[in-house]
């Protein structure tokens, strides 16, 4: 058996007796790409463009802010039924619940002067609701003092770009509740920043902290955990993705309406008049 050995150019035809053994020819490893150059600083490499595509983008998204203030004064609530507008008096639960528009939300309001406001999307939004619901209450006629504004509570949501097995995470994590019989999902607490987290197998993740800034926090500790229980995409969740990307790729541009060729008037000699009759 010949071996075909090809030099400047020239193939040559070696005889299989000529060809060295394995153990004595040169590694035919690929080489490492240098890291340094000439100069002897690091070489910046790029990352392909598919992984670029691949880096997982989280929106996370605020749906409920719960903050409570206290306006300084008793608080009539047969007066505010009667007189206020989009009010509903529960005498059973001894309070008045009051809605706004702008921004849509619902405060729940106490003879003792206490108000929680739900609802708002965003920290700044439920201070805005809360000052309008302590003027709505000093237009009724009380001595209103707006104080002791706090955020009590943020509920946000978030999906990971991937599924999770829950109940390997839960295996291994001693913080991870897992009872299937009782609720869906994982129940995960953190302390540093403190929040409570529900993890679906769908991926999707329900965070309960006391801030908006705690929430990013706490997405941002449970990522690395569960990306290593991630499931593997099928080629049906392939294919989605694919579909979720093109969607948010902006349309192509829109081509140019043809141009209408101008009107032009033709002028008929007597023969050519002679010639269309």
């Amino acid at each position: 058996m010949a071996t075909l050995i090809q030099e400047n150019g020239i193939a040559h035809s070696v005889p299989s007796h000529m060809v060295p053994d394995h153990e004595y020819c040169e590694s035919t490893k690929p080489v490492p790409a240098p890291t340094q150059n000439d100069a002897g600083e690091p070489m910046v490499t790029q990352p392909p463009a598919e992984e670029e595509e691949d880096t997982p983008e989280i929106d996370i998204m605020i749906n409920n802010v719960v903050c409570s203030f206290s306006v300084k004064c008793h608080l009539n609530l047969r007066q505010i039924a009667l007189n206020g507008v989009n009010v509903e008096y529960r005498r059973e639960n001894g309070m008045v619940t009051m809605k706004l528009r702008r921004p849509y939300t619902t405060a729940s309001i106490w003879s003792s002067g206490r108000v929680t406001c739900t609802g708002a999307t965003s920290e700044d939004q439920a201070k805005v609701a809360a000052r309008r619901y302590a003027r709505a209450l000093e237009k009724l006629g009380f001595q209103v003092r707006f104080q002791n504004f706090r955020v009590v509570n943020v509920l946000g949501t978030c999906r990971m770009p991937f599924g999770i097995g829950i109940t390997a995470f839960s295996r291994k994590y001693k913080e991870a509740d897992y009872e299937p019989e009782l609720h869906p999902g994982v129940t995960y607490k953190l302390y540093n920043p403190r929040a409570t987290l529900k993890i679906f197998s769908t991926g999707g993740v329900t965070i309960t902290a006391r801030s908006v800034s705690d929430v990013q926090s706490a997405v941002e500790r449970i990522f690395p955990l569960v990306y290593e229980f991630r499931k593997v995409r099928t080629a049906a969740d392939e294919e989605l993705l694919r579909a979720r990307r093109a969607a948010r790729a902006p349309p192509p541009p829109a081509a140019p309406a043809p141009r209408a060729d101008p009107l032009r008037l033709v002028t008929l000699s007597d023969d050519d008049a002679d010639a269309w009759e």
